[in-house]
């Protein structure tokens, strides 16, 4: 082969090289705000708008986009980013993104009213200096983010299992939703005044201790506790209203329901306020003295246990034995150990017909 003939063949392939599209080297048009950018977004979020289009880089094989006809098969493992380098070590990664801004767009572009159209984000990282480290769920379209996990979250912070029920701190949840804590796990139930409402907050907890509702908004207050090892059905709202305490079928607007001695007692907190019990017990209720006595019994807590009044099973009603009581009214009766006196409201009167006729 002459030398003319060699000069004439690889000037035609140098100039069919210049001539082969994007693919093969060409590069292509692109646009984006900055000459490193394709795609670019504008100040918005959206995709630049068409009449911003530029050409950049067109003197640069290495920065040319390249379009891909065709379902594209990676055998091993892709980096996508301005900081993935020749050689890059995956160890066990299918997919990195690899850069100081990481984001993955889903870019919808249905245009029909009837098709859903949102677009969404999945954000690594705030962007700004001194932001959070975080993984997050933006709602684009709704300028909303839903979902965030920052880093250093504990293990099973959120877990799912395969029964649909959500662990909270722990990976085996047992119940469809499932607190763990080392000390007394709570759910907060926070009304921030946003809807116009007054702000109150609440707060359900557990320890070791007891189980409690507490007032945060009111000095933390503690209207309900339940401590552990209680009896079933120490408190039972009925259908109808009815509270039974101690039993499952009340049948009264408060039924208080115990084997053996069943009492309720008032107790007066104000300084010298006097302690009262109501109580009933089938084989007799034991006194100060030792003394069995059944029926209905309404006494004073206090030294003398001795009660003001008892209504026994046959119906008798039976008084008080013992000095006559201070500071009467009206209508006042007791039992002075030999006569039934009564209070007009200034003497002390005998009851009785015969016997003593004396009120001591």
């Amino acid at each position: 082969m002459t030398l003319q003939r060699v000069f004439v063949t690889m000037t035609v392939v140098a100039l069919a090289f210049l001539a082969v599209p994007a693919a093969t080297g060409q590069p292509i048009e692109r646009r984006g705000p900055e000459e490193t950018e394709s795609r670019g977004l504008d100040a918005g979020g959206g995709e630049e708008a068409a009449e911003e289009e530029q050409v950049s880089r067109f003197d640069d094989q290495a920065f040319a986009d390249q379009v891909i006809l065709d379902d594209l098969i990676v055998d091993g493992s892709a980096c996508v980013g301005f900081d993935c380098v020749n050689g890059e070590s995956f160890g066990f990664d299918t997919i990195r993104l690899k850069e100081n801004n990481l984001r993955i767009r889903f870019f919808d572009t249905s245009t029909s009213a009837s098709f859903p159209s949102n677009d969404w984000q999945i954000t690594v990282n705030d962007s700004t200096n001194g932001g959070a480290n975080k993984f997050s769920i933006d709602d684009i379209d709704g300028g909303r983010t839903p979902f965030t996990i920052e880093a250093g979250a504990p293990s099973h912070s959120l877990y799912v299992d395969d029964g649909g029920r959500i662990g909270l701190g722990t990976s085996t949840p047992v119940v469809e939703v499932h607190l763990k804590d080392g000390d007394t796990p709570t759910v907060r139930l926070e009304q921030d005044g946003s809807s116009g409402f007054t702000a109150q907050t609440w707060d359900m907890a557990g320890n070791e201790t007891n189980f409690f509702i507490r007032d945060v908004t009111n000095g933390s207050r503690l209207p309900l506790r339940i401590r552990p090892n209680a009896p079933s059905n120490s408190i039972y709202v009925d259908a109808d209203g009815d509270i039974g305490m101690g039993t499952s079928s009340p049948e009264a607007p408060l039924d208080v329901a115990r084997n053996g001695l069943v009492y309720m007692r008032l107790t007066n907190t104000e300084t010298g306020g006097d302690d009262w019990q109501f109580a009933t017990r089938q084989t007799g209720f034991a006194l100060g003295s030792g003394e069995l006595a059944d029926g209905l019994i309404i006494r004073r807590i206090g030294a003398d246990a001795s009660p003001e009044l008892r209504l026994t099973p046959d119906g008798a009603l039976v008084l008080h034995n013992g000095a006559a009581p201070v500071g009467p009214v009206a209508g006042a009766m007791y039992f002075d150990g030999d006569t039934f006196c009564g209070y007009d409201g200034t003497t002390w009167h005998p009851l009785q017909a015969a016997g003593d006729q004396t009120c001591s």
